[in-house]
């Protein structure tokens, strides 16, 4: 990118007395770098292919820029070349008509699907055969992507804001861009406002004249107008027509094609002035000379104007020029035309658009079809076009994003004429695989059967197919394959399930204290309450009665239960005290306060507490009718039981109380 430093100079301090300030704030200055639309100071700029179709074919064919050559589609032309335009060519003529005005005119027809075939191609006799082949636009949607991937990476990729508007134009907000070049070349505009005031305006930059090269550069309303030191909005429009420049020669140097372009303060006028000088060309439009330009123009050449719109203007108020359009007051275009449209037309005249760049339209359809003539007749024919719609259908896919899975519709829609007779039929998109043109020829041909069951299908003289309800895919969910092991991965962990008890107990050391202190004190034993013992160690609760009634509460157990076998290292039939002896004579890292047995793997541990409780259970099991009978309750409670007894035995004589089921009647002596 070239550097104006050498008729920049540095601006004054702000703080300097008696220099003449900028008609802009350091506000202003701020909303540049957020990209805000209501910026006085914003950069946009629209980039326009020049008869982008005819310049895919000549790339493609490497045929001469000083050769006429039209893009053929039947009969007609839908692009033209500068230098066919000079005949007098234009796109409303028909193929025979063009060869009268241009006997040398290139006529290269648009690559078309056939009938039968599985991919678009170039086909010589495709003009003769209309009946049997479809227009495919995918040479020029895989070259506008190349170029949209050109432009993407010349700009800093944090700072870029690029919005693709058709398959040959895209807008750029190059504000961000422009606010960092500024302060770059400006260092003095990075300082804090004086009084850190934000609405303190800036100093003005001290440099007479600014060289716009060979931009077609936009007179300013006023002549004398010229004269008057630049400011700031002059400085941000120089430094983005750079950028396009840069951007525009980026293009042609890569990938032959040459474009035009458009600078001005938003999307609307950047467009009118991509448009105004052609071909590769760039128009600048100052914000001096905004009302200057548009007065020129005829208000139907303005996006959304071109329609009926524009022709209810026209005859509402007797004018089609912008300029013809000014006197009318905002008041009496809203009585004709609504609250609304009135302001909006009002506005679009005066060159004021709020519009943001979109870095991402959404697609919400798609749409493939075919008009026969002569119209089919069978099955067979049918299918083959739906496979093509298909292909067709998906190679756009392709561009949306859904080979990664960013965006997908939701439903398919085959649309089927019949003489006057129109049908049409949907069915889901399956969302839990990867989407494919097979997936969609089979879904078609199944809303195809549909019709043919209905009856009345031939003969067919339209077949139409689209996709829609597009919504965002969902990345980084892993289906259940992600979390199995296959081949060696498998093979391996099997391996280390079967490694020896060395080779565990060194696995078990290596494993970090936190989960060593986890398993510790995992296991049942942790929701119940642990009594110190007299040396100050932990003791199990082992009493039978005590550990049930901390189960349930009541004494009453839930069952029988049972045991597994006790742990080698611990045999229920040696002495206590010769277990005692042998567990000493051990170094153990885990020894139990009951029988003192001592283990080195932390799971046996607690496989052998977990032992000892259960065996505590089951000897609770076996005693709890001697303890029922040897229980004796308070004095106070015993009193206050035996009272509530004989009163209901008074009341009820002869009768016992049933017991309610879970609960279980207790026994005094």
């Amino acid at each position: 990118m070239s550097s104006p430093r050498r008729y920049f100079r540095e601006s004054s301090p702000a703080g300097a007395p008696g220099l003449k300030r900028s008609r802009f704030t350091y506000r202003n200055l701020a909303q540049l770098a957020s990209g805000s639309t209501s910026c006085p100071l914003r950069v946009i700029a629209h980039i326009d292919l020049d008869c982008f179709y005819a310049q895919v074919e000549m790339v493609r064919l490497g045929i001469p820029a000083d050769k006429p050559l039209a893009v053929q589609q039947w009969q007609g032309l839908i692009a033209v070349n500068y230098p066919a335009r000079g005949h007098g060519i234009g796109r409303h003529c028909t193929v025979t008509e063009a060869k009268k005005l241009c006997p040398d005119l290139i006529c290269q027809h648009v690559a078309t699907w056939k009938e039968g075939e599985a991919k678009w191609a170039y086909h010589p006799d495709a003009a003769a055969n209309m009946g049997t082949h479809k227009v495919s636009l995918d040479p020029y949607r895989l070259e506008s992507r190349k170029i949209l991937s050109v432009i993407k990476e010349h700009l800093p990729t944090h700072l870029q804001k690029v919005e693709k508007a058709s398959i040959d134009e895209v807008f750029l907000d190059l504000s961000a861009n422009v606010h960092a070049i500024l302060l770059e070349r400006f260092p003095k505009l990075a300082d804090p406002p004086p009084y850190d005031d934000p609405t303190e305006h800036l100093p003005m930059p001290q440099f007479p004249t600014l060289d716009w090269k060979a931009d077609a550069l936009v007179d300013l309303d006023n002549e004398d107008a010229e004269k008057e030191d630049p400011d700031w909005d002059d400085v941000a429009i120089l430094i983005g027509s750079e950028i396009v420049r840069d951007v525009r020669a980026a293009i042609r140097d890569r990938l032959g094609y040459t474009c035009s372009g458009g600078v001005a303060n938003n999307k609307m006028l950047s467009k009118l002035g991509s448009a105004h000088k052609k071909p590769n060309q760039q128009t600048v439009i100052r914000n001096r000379a905004i009302q200057h330009f548009l007065s020129g123009f005829k208000f139907t050449k303005i996006r959304n104007l071109g329609g009926k719109l524009g022709e209810q203007i026209s005859q509402t108020f007797s004018t089609d020029t912008v300029e013809g359009l000014l006197p009318v007051s905002v008041e009496q275009l809203k009585l004709k035309l609504g609250d609304d449209t009135g302001t909006w037309i009002y506005n679009t005249i005066r060159g004021v658009d709020s519009s943001d760049v979109n870095p991402r339209t959404q697609i919400k359809s798609m749409l493939s079809a075919k008009s026969f003539r002569p119209d089919i007749n069978t099955t067979e024919q049918a299918i083959k076009w739906l496979r093509i719609f298909a292909a067709d259908i998906f190679s756009r896919l392709v561009e949306e994003g859904v080979l990664e899975n960013k965006r997908r519709p939701k439903t398919i829609n085959l649309h089927h004429r019949s003489g006057s007779q129109t049908r049409s039929r949907q069915a889901p998109i399956p969302q839990g695989r990867q989407l494919d043109e097979e997936i969609l020829a089979d879904l078609a041909k199944g809303l195809l059967n549909q019709f043919i069951q209905e009856g009345n299908v031939w003969p067919c003289s339209n077949l139409s197919l689209s996709v829609g309800g597009f919504e965002d895919g969902v990345t980084g969910n892993m289906g259940i394959g992600a979390f199995l092991l296959k081949g060696e991965e498998a093979r391996a962990l099997n391996q280390a399930g079967t490694k020896t008890p060395a080779a565990k107990s060194d696995t078990d050391a290596a494993q970090p204290a936190e989960k060593r202190r986890r398993i510790d004190d995992g296991g049942i034993q942790r929701f119940f309450t642990r009594r110190e013992t007299s040396q100050g160690s932990e003791s199990e609760p082992h009493h039978a009665s005590e550990v049930a009634s901390q189960q349930n509460g009541s004494g009453q157990g839930s069952g029988n239960l049972t045991l597994r076998p006790a742990p080698a290292a611990f045999n229920s039939d040696e002495p206590e005290q010769d277990q005692a002896n042998h567990q000493q004579t051990t170094s153990s890292s885990y020894v139990c306060p009951r029988c003192n047995a001592g283990y080195e793997d932390p799971e046996e541990f607690q496989s052998h507490r977990d032992w000892h409780f259960a065996k505590d259970l089951q000897d609770e099991e076996r005693v709890r009718p001697a303890f029922a009978e040897q229980r004796v309750a308070p004095a106070s409670s015993s009193r206050s039981a035996t009272q509530k007894s004989t009163a209901s035995s008074s009341k009820r004589p002869g009768r016992p109380k049933k017991v309610e089921r879970g609960q279980s009647k207790l026994k005094f002596g």
